[in-house]
């Protein structure tokens, strides 16, 4: 289900931006434009999802620390708003300060949850909210479309999605639950020494890439078992000409190695460089058996040579068939070569006044509908 629109108030750098998403996603900006403040923004909505809303916002010094870091008018109530819509849902969440919440001085800077509204999305009808969260009370349309209360205890530093997990009952709000755990961040993948990306790994179907990339050898595995095996060995050749991947199970685990022309052996995961391991990685995501919906990469030309830029916008292209792409980077050779292959111009960030603002591209909102 692809997004179609997305939207961020008073998060960090970004006071208000409201974004018309496409089936590729390109948003570049010079260091300190925002770039990372729109990922992680996106990636706010996975975290409601699996219950690590709180934990999140603590990585980034609490709730004082994730506001916008700008002046707000007197009128204004300090708090962040984040909406999501795709073809089929639409979810807003609200949090910010305590208020009259009594809580520890230790939690002081966990987030307060004070609004979170879903709406189901019918084509040419009207949209259907099924779930509303105020303060003291939750109601969730139910498995015979009746409205109840959601009697039982949410935190209030926790999302709604994170609690609402019966199939049965609430088998909507379940549904969009799952669709946004199976959204797909690949922020980075450690590639130092002791990197489980150089080591043996367990050998286990993986039909798509983990987070972190750790089950590398096992996702490359699955792909040239059950995959597009002819798709995989292409795009070796293309990204390292004469080149083959060699994936061998041994008593220690999955291994994976390179053929590499004019060496007498071949080349082990603990030996391959760091732009070698960082294009395996990213060619295991964009070729995954079972693609995510939606699959956002930061900054992906890291490690990378320029000559591997090519070769990644044509996987992106074709990644996209079955993924919506969100990319991030500061590559403009890389957002030439996505946009002269998708035609999607790339989304231009820049800073006014400390204010993150979009320059180019995606400009739009989408249109607020009757409810029922």
């Amino acid at each position: 289900m692809a997004i179609t629109d997305f939207k961020i108030l008073g998060y960090r750098s970004i006071k208000e931006m409201w974004l018309k998403l496409q089936p590729i996603n390109v948003i570049m900006g010079k260091n300190g434009a925002g770039k990372s403040n729109l990922y992680r923004s996106m990636y706010l909505f996975s975290c409601a999802a699996n219950g690590s809303f709180a934990a999140a916002m603590a990585e980034e010094g609490g709730i004082e620390s994730a506001l916008w870091a700008g002046n707000w008018n007197i009128k204004e109530r300090p708090e962040i708003t984040l909406s999501v819509r795709t073809d089929s849902f639409e979810y807003t969440l609200t949090c910010g300060f305590a208020g009259d919440v009594i809580r520890p001085g230790f939690f002081s800077t966990d987030p307060v949850i004070t609004s979170e509204v879903v709406y189901r999305i019918y084509s040419g009808k009207p949209k259907k909210r099924i779930l509303q969260r105020r303060k003291k009370s939750i109601t969730a349309r139910n498995s015979q479309g009746a409205d109840v209360e959601y009697t039982l205890k949410v935190a209030d530093n926790q999302s709604v999605l994170a609690v609402l997990r019966d199939p049965v009952t609430f088998p909507e709000m379940f549904a969009i639950r799952e669709e946004l755990l199976g959204w797909r961040f690949y922020h980075g993948f450690r590639k130092d020494i002791d990197s489980p990306l150089r080591s043996p790994q367990n050998c286990i179907m993986t039909p798509v890439l983990s987070h972190d990339g750790h089950d590398l050898a096992s996702a490359l595995a699955t792909i040239a078992e059950v995959g597009d095996e002819e798709e995989l060995s292409f795009s070796i050749q293309e990204a390292f000409p004469g080149s083959k991947l060699i994936i061998k199970k041994t008593s220690a685990g999955l291994r994976i190695a390179l053929d590499q022309p004019g060496l007498e052996r071949e080349t082990e995961s603990r030996e391959l460089s760091d732009g070698t391991l960082q294009y395996l990685c990213l060619l295991a995501a964009l070729l995954s058996i079972s693609p995510p919906p939606v699959m956002i990469l930061n900054e992906p030309e890291n490690s990378l040579h320029p000559r591997l830029f090519a070769p990644l916008a044509r996987l992106i292209m074709k990644a996209s068939q079955g993924s919506q792409i969100w990319l991030t980077t500061h590559s403009q050779d890389l957002a030439d070569a996505i946009t002269d292959l998708s035609g999607y111009s790339p989304y231009v960030l820049t800073k006014v006044d400390g204010q993150t603002k979009l320059v180019g591209a995606g400009l739009g909102g989408y249109r607020e509908e009757d409810d029922d």
